[in-house]
């Protein structure tokens, strides 16, 4: 089935049990099954099964090669080390700095911490703060696994015990840390922070999908993090890297020809899944979801609480991202347009989204004259807000969502605001 045909059915299913009972339930949210040789397939044209099949070998391979590295390790020690502190690794890895603070004393220890904590796979965990010390011979390579307890039946729930988002791109994690190498390797010139910022590179480059996307960890992990993904600007945030490294910019000259010429085609390859990936509902391009099935491209589910529909900060940020683009094709044209009159038609002007007085809750408020704010999903069906529970109840009004969900997570943001007002130059130039 052609993908827009498909998508256009997933938009007709009705996600409600009995009309009346709408305002309180539209849905359940359901898992996302992972990649595996049966979906392959059932779902991929034959010519391109191979493909896809390598990839997924190749993954169980490099899955099996981590986990036997860490036994290795481990043989003959009495005490195992005590996991890494899991916290804001971001924070500890400033991009911003000058040159001669990436080779000081405080820059180095972050980059000679960085080097020691990526994985054989050549990725990092994410959430690791890297001012720290450098990983000792049996620690493990990511932080938090032991915390990994989710209930059985979670989305999140780790399908392996005490091996969770070994080498991922959730949350910046190996994105960052090879830029950082970069700029420390420029700034010093020691090779390990230059070999550790090309392993990065291979890693993202070797996790790419066959139809240029990423999932969000690799090697694969089951469930929904085999999905393609933008959510938190990702898969964004890879291609980005990929073209400036593909380009000698932002510190990557060093990277060895060969390399920056598959970064540079791996953008390539991301921007045309970008533009394949755009929902289409009554055959009108929209915006773009948070995950896809990489097999069909249709939106799904992630956490509990993250149903299939239409995102829009993600959706706002793939536009710019898509409008920085120097030389765009007709098609990013029609796309650019399509995402910019579908964020400006579901903007939310009066409202704001905020805290009780006692802290405890959030709620949609009136507040004349504010915004443009925006849902941060919207049903593949009827483009309406949508909104979900932990216990994957799916719901049309805010107010139905559990106090802990409410307050605990952004529902409502201005982030698209970004995009919109980033189309007025591009209109200028390219419209």
């Amino acid at each position: 089935m052609h993908r827009r045909t498909l998508l256009t059915c997933l938009a007709a299913l009705p996600l409600t049990a009995p009309l009346a009972a709408r305002a309180a339930q539209i849905g359940v949210n359901t898992p996302f099954p992972p990649l595996s040789p049966e979906r392959i397939r059932a779902l991929i044209p034959a010519p391109e099964q191979a493909a896809w099949l390598d990839y997924l070998k190749r993954s169980q391979a490099q899955l099996a090669a981590d986990q036997a590295a860490l036994l290795a390790e481990r043989k003959g020690l009495s005490v195992i080390p005590a996991e890494p502190t899991s916290g804001n690794g971001e924070k500890t890895m400033p991009l911003d700095k000058p040159a001669a603070w990436y080779a000081s004393a405080e820059g180095r220890k972050v980059a000679d911490n960085i080097v020691s904590f990526q994985t054989p796979a050549g990725g990092w965990g994410k959430n690791q703060p890297h001012d720290t010390e450098p990983r000792v011979r049996g620690q493990h390579y990511v932080a938090g696994n032991s915390l990994q307890t989710k209930p059985v039946g979670d989305f999140d729930a780790p399908t392996l015990p005490d091996w969770s988002y070994v080498g991922t791109i959730d949350n910046d994690a190996t994105l960052t840390e090879t830029r950082f190498l970069a700029l420390a390797f420029n700034a010093t010139q020691d090779a390990r922070y230059r070999d550790g910022a090309i392993r990065g590179l291979t890693y993202l480059l070797t996790a790419q999908f066959p139809n240029g996307g990423w999932p969000q960890v690799w090697p694969l992990m089951g469930g929904y993090h085999d999905a393609l993904t933008l959510n938190d600007n990702a898969m964004i945030s890879v291609s980005r890297l990929m073209g400036d490294v593909g380009r000698a910019e932002a510190g990557f000259a060093f990277v060895p020809a060969e390399v920056r010429a598959r970064c540079l085609a791996a953008e390539q390859r991301a921007l045309a899944i970008f533009l394949k990936a755009q929902v289409v509902i009554d055959g009108k391009l929209t915006l773009w979801a948070q995950q896809y099935d990489a097999l069909t491209l249709t939106p799904c589910s992630a956490r509990n609480y993250e149903m299939p529909s239409l995102s829009s900060a993600e959706s706002g940020s793939l536009l710019v991202y898509l409008m920085q683009q120097p030389n765009p094709s007709v098609e990013m044209k029609a796309a650019i347009v399509a995402g910019v009159e579908t964020l400006d038609a579901l903007k939310i002007m009066g409202k704001g989204f905020e805290r009780t007085p006692d802290g405890q809750d959030r709620r949609l408020v009136d507040r004349p004259g504010a915004g443009p704010i925006w849902s941060r999903y919207y049903d593949l069906k009827t483009l309406k807000p949508i909104f979900g529970n932990r216990t994957k109840t799916l719901h049309d009004t805010i107010d139905d969502v559990e106090p802990e969900r409410r307050r605990g997570y952004s529902w409502f943001g201005n982030g698209p605001q970004t995009a919109l007002k980033a189309y007025v130059a591009w209109k200028a130039k390219f419209g």
